[in-house]
C-alpha cells in the first residue's frame, strides 16, 4: 500500500541464483563496448552533475541501448514510467487522489524521459515529497478514525485488493474508502485466531510505522525507487540494484545465508512469500506456501511483533538470525477463506547451502490398476545448479549418477519433478535434456539485433530411453521451461501438471553502473548495478516460452494453477512471439506417448478422486473471491464463513482417516547413497509415519523394512492424517499407464516386489 510495494529493496532472504542470469561474458563485452560510447557521447556536460545525476543518465542510456526491446525514452515511456513510479509508492491507490495523478501527469507526463537523459532528478524528489505529505495527512485522519466506534453489523463491503482500482477522485471519496479500509483492518484483528494486541492499538502503531518509514527514505533511497520504476517500465525482470541490494544479491548467490529459505516481496503492506528455497527450513517443514502473507514475527518464545506495513528489509532482518535459533511466524494462508485466518509456523534457522538443492531420486514400488507391482523412478530436481567458477557441481553429472542407479534397479518408468524448480543454468538445462535425447537443438535464443542462436546437445548418447513424464507447475520457470519444452517438442515425454508453467522466457545480465559513470568523470562502487533483459528464449518448434510457458499435455487440478502466479500477472511483461522452427527430428526410439488414452484414463480417476474434488471445490471458492474482490464488514457473516471453513476441513480430515488407502513403498536415493547397496525406506505419513511417531526409526535399510501390509507396525496410530499430494499420486498412476501401454500385454516380473537392494545384480 506504500513504497513497500517496491519489490527490490528486499530480495534479502533468497534471490535468483547467479547462474539464473546465465553466463553472458562475450555478449556482455559487446554490450559494454557499444554502450560506453553511447553514454559518454550523449552527456558531454555530465561532469558537472552529482553522482546520483550521473547514475540516472547511465541507467537511462543503458536501458535505451541495451534492453532487448531497444525502446527509446520517449513520451510513451514517460507516461509508463510516471505510472510505475506513483504505483511503486502508492500500491493500493489510496494515498494519492485522481486530482493528484492528473496534476502529476500534466507536469511530468511527457517530459520525464528527457529528464532522465539530462540527469534531472528533481521530478523524483518532488513526487516523493507529495507522497510523503499525503501519507502524513492520511495517518492523522486514521488516528481520528480509530477513536470512533465501528459498526460491524453493517452489510457494507470493501475491496480486498485495490491495485487495479482507480484512485479516489477527491478527498471526500478517499475519506470514505479509508473508513471502510480501517473498519476492515479492525474487524480482521477482532476475528484473528492469534491476536497480538487490541485492534485499535495495533492499527495505530502500524500507521505510525508507515509514516516513519516514509520519512526515513533519504534522497539516495528515493533515487533507487525512481530508477527501479524506470527499469520496470521496460519489463518486470529488469531492475536497478543499489550497493546494499547488490551486496544481498551476492549473499544469496553464494547460498550461504542463514534464515528460513524464502524469497519475500511486499504486496499491499504484507511480506508475501514469492518462492521457497528447495531444502531450506521452510520448504522442508512444508507449512509455509507460496502466496502466504506474513503478518507477525516472534523470536524463540518471545511475543509476536506485527510486521504489516513494515519495511521489507526490516522484516527480513527479523526473520534472519543465528543458525539453530527459532523464529515464529504468523501467516495468512494463500488460500485463506478470510484474511483474519492465521497459521502459526515455528522454524529453526539453518544455513542454506547448495547441497540442500541437489538432485535426488526415489524408487517407488506400487500396484497398478490390475494389482500387479510396478517399480517406478521419481527424480526431484529443485534447480538447474552449476558451480561456474570451480566446476565442482553439475546438475547433469549428478542426475546421470542417479539415473545409472535407477537403471540398475530396473525401473519401468521415470518422472522428473520440476514443480518447485525456478530455473538456473542454461548450459545445464541443455546438457540435461541431452540425457534423454540424441543430439540435436534444444533451445533458440534471440537478441535485440534479431539474430537467432540455436543451442544444441552435441552428445548422441542417451542415459535413459524409457517411459518419461515431466511434472511441472506455475512455479516451474526459465531453465525448467526450456527442458520441458524441448522434451515435449521432440515427443519424448508427457508433460503433466498445471495448465501452464510460469512463462519466463527472457535472459538477464548484470551491468555495473560504475563502469559507465567512470566515463563521465567518476567511478564508484556505490553506483549500483542494472539487471538488464537482453535476450528471449524460443522452443525448437518456434514458439517462445515467454508469457505462454509450457502447456501440460495432461492437466491436474491444483490450488496454485492460477494466472496470478505466472509471468502474465507481472506488469510490462514482454509479449509472446515466434521464430522459425529449428531443424530437428522427432523422438523415434521408443513407443508413442499415447497422450489421448492417458488423458482419458486420468480424467476417469480424477473424476472419482476425493482429494481432487476438494481441490476443485476450493479453487471454485478462491476464483469466486478473486473475481468478486469484495469482503463484508458484517462480523456475524464473517464468523459464519470462518466456522463453515473449519467444519469443512474437519470433515475432510475424518474422511481421509477413514479411507486407509494403500501407500507405495518408497526408497530414497541421494548423491551420498547412490553407490550404497542399501537404500533408505521413506516413511510417508499414514501407517509408516504413524509408526515413526511411535518410535520406529525414520531410516531403515530395505532388508529391515517392515511389511506395510502388517497390522503390527510399531503400534501404528490410525488417527494421524495421511500426507496429501494427489498430484504426486496421480502422476504415478499416469506413469504406470504409460508403462503398461508402452510394453503391451506382459506378465509382471516375479521379483518386482522385492526391495531395491534385493533386486540388484
Amino acid at each position: 500500500m506504500s513504497i513497500q510495494g517496491h519489490k527490490f529493496a528486499f530480495r534479502h532472504e533468497v534471490c535468483e541464483r547467479a547462474d539464473r542470469a546465465f553466463s553472458m561474458k562475450p555478449r556482455l563485452q559487446l554490450v559494454l563496448a557499444l554502450l560506453a560510447s553511447a553514454v559518454f557521447v550523449a552527456t558531454p556536460l555530465a561532469q558537472a552533475k552529482s553522482d546520483a545525476d550521473q547514475i540516472c543518465v547511465s541507467v537511462g542510456r543503458l536501458l535505451e541501448e541495451g534492453h532487448y526491446t531497444h525502446q527509446q525514452l520517449n513520451t510513451e515511456m514517460s507516461q509508463k514510467f510516471l505510472r510505475n513510479y506513483v504505483e511503486l509508492l502508492d500500491f493500493s491507490h489510496l494515498f494519492f487522489t485522481q486530482k493528484d495523478i492528473d496534476a502529476l501527469t500534466a507536469k511530468y507526463g511527457t517530459a520525464l524521459a528527457d529528464d532522465v537523459l539530462l540527469g534531472n532528478l528533481k521530478p523524483a524528489y518532488e513526487i516523493y515529497d507529495l507522497y510523503q505529505k499525503r501519507v502524513d495527512e492520511r495517518v492523522a485522519k486514521v488516528k481520528e478514525l480509530l477513536k470512533q466506534p465501528m459498526d460491524f453489523k453493517t452489510n457494507e463491503t470493501v475491496d480486498l485488493r485495490r491495485e487495479k482500482a482507480p484512485w479516489p477522485k477527491d478527498e471526500a471519496e478517499a475519506d470514505a474508502l479509508w473508513r471502510g479500509r480501517i473498519a476492515s483492518e479492525l474487524l480482521q484483528e477482532k476475528l484473528a485466531e492469534h491476536p497480538i494486541e487490541p485492534g485499535p492499538q495495533l492499527v495505530a502503531r502500524r500507521y505510525d510505522r508507515i509514516a516513519r518509514n516514509v520519512h526515513e527514505e533519504d534522497r539516495d533511497e528515493q533515487v533507487k525507487l525512481y530508477l527501479d520504476a524506470l527499469a520496470q517500465s521496460y519489463d518486470p525482470h529488469s531492475e536497478y540494484l543499489s550497493k546494499a541490494d547488490f551486496k544481498n544479491f551476492n549473499i544469496q548467490m553464494g547460498l550461504s545465508l542463514v534464515g528460513i529459505g524464502a524469497m519475500l516481496r511486499t504486496e499491499d503492506g504484507y511480506a508475501k512469500i514469492e518462492s521457497l528455497v528447495p531444502g531450506g527450513p521452510a520448504q522442508t517443514d512444508g507449512r509455509l506456501k507460496v502466496g502466504d502473507r506474513i503478518t507477525a514475527v516472534g523470536q524463540g518464545t518471545g511475543e509476536f511483533v506485527d510486521v504489516r506495513d513494515m519495511r521489507l528489509d526490516k522484516v527480513v532482518e527479523m526473520i534472519r538470525g543465528k543458525k539453530g535459533t527459532k523464529v515464529r511466524l504468523l501467516a495468512i494462508p494463500a488460500n485463506a477463506s478470510d484474511p483474519s485466518q492465521r497459521k502459526n509456523v515455528d522454524l529453526v534457522r539453518d544455513e542454506i547451502k547448495l547441497k540442500d538443492q541437489e538432485a535426488r531420486a526415489d524408487i517407488i514400488i506400487k500396484k497398478d490398476e490390475n494389482g500387479n507391482p510396478v517399480k517406478l523412478g521419481w527424480l526431484t530436481l529443485p534447480s538447474f545448479y552449476a558451480d561456474m567458477d570451480r566446476h565442482s557441481k553439475s546438475t547433469t553429472r549428478d542426475v546421470l549418477a542417479l539415473l545409472r542407479r535407477l537403471k540398475k534397479e530396473n525401473i519401468a518408468g521415470l518422472i522428473v519433478d520440476l514443480r518447485r524448480n525456478g530455473g538456473g543454468s542454461l548450459e545445464e538445462a541443455i546438457s540435461l535434456t541431452g540425457l534423454f535425447l540424441k543430439s540435436g537443438p534444444v533451445v533458440q535464443t534471440k537478441g535485440s539485433n534479431g539474430n537467432i542462436v540455436i543451442s544444441s546437445d552435441p552428445d548422441p548418447g542417451i542415459a535413459y530411453n524409457g517411459p518419461l513424464i515431466v511434472l511441472t507447475s506455475r512455479q516451474s520457470a526459465s531453465a525448467s521451461e526450456i527442458f520441458a519444452a524441448a522434451l515435449q517438442d521432440y515427443g519424448r515425454a508427457v508433460i503433466v501438471g498445471d495448465k501452464n508453467t510460469f512463462g519466463k522466457g527472457t535472459v538477464q545480465t548484470m551491468l555495473e553502473i560504475g563502469r559507465f559513470t567512470s566515463l563521465l568523470g567518476s567511478r564508484s562502487q556505490d553506483d549500483g548495478v542494472l539487471k538488464l533483459t537482453i535476450q528471449k528464449f524460443y522452443r525448437v518448434a518456434g514458439g517462445s516460452t515467454q508469457l505462454h510457458g509450457v502447456a501440460s499435455d495432461i492437466v491436474l487440478p491444483t490450488l496454485t494453477d492460477l494466472p496470478e502466479f505466472g509471468e502474465g500477472a507481472l506488469k510490462n511483461c514482454l509479449p509472446y512471439d515466434e521464430v522459425p522452427v529449428a531443424h530437428y527430428a522427432k523422438w523415434s526410439d521408443g513407443h508413442p506417448l499415447f497422450i489421448e488414452e492417458l488423458k482419458r484414463r486420468s480424467a476417469e480417476r480424477v473424476k472419482s478422486n476425493s482429494e481432487f474434488h476438494y481441490v476443485m471445490e476450493d479453487m471454485e471458492r478462491l476464483r469466486q473471491k478473486l473475481n468478486d474482490n469484495r469482503i463484508t464488514l458484517n462480523e456475524d457473516a464473517r464468523r459464519k464463513e470462518i466456522e463453515d471453513d473449519k467444519v469443512r476441513k474437519e470433515m475432510r480430515s475424518k474422511e481421509r482417516l477413514a479411507r486407509h488407502e494403500e501407500e507405495p513403498r518408497i526408497y530414497r536415493l541421494t548423491l551420498d547413497t547412490v553407490d550404497k547397496p542399501d537404500l533408505q525406506l521413506i516413511m510417508f505419513p499414514g501407517k509408516l509415519a504413524a509408526a515413526k511417531a511411535k518410535g520406529v526409526p525414520a531410516k531403515v535399510s530395505p532388508e529391515a523394512a517392515p511389511d506395510e501390509d502388517s497390522d503390527t507396525i510399531g503400534g501404528a496410530d490410525d488417527t494421524k492424517e495421511p500426507a496429501i499430494d494427489p498430484e504426486r499420486d496421480e502422476s504415478l498412476n499416469i506413469l504406470a499407464d504409460l508403462v503398461d501401454l508402452s510394453r503391451g500385454p506382459k506378465t509382471a516380473s516375479a521379483n518386482v516386489d522385492k526391495s531395491p537392494a534385493q533386486q540388484r545384480p
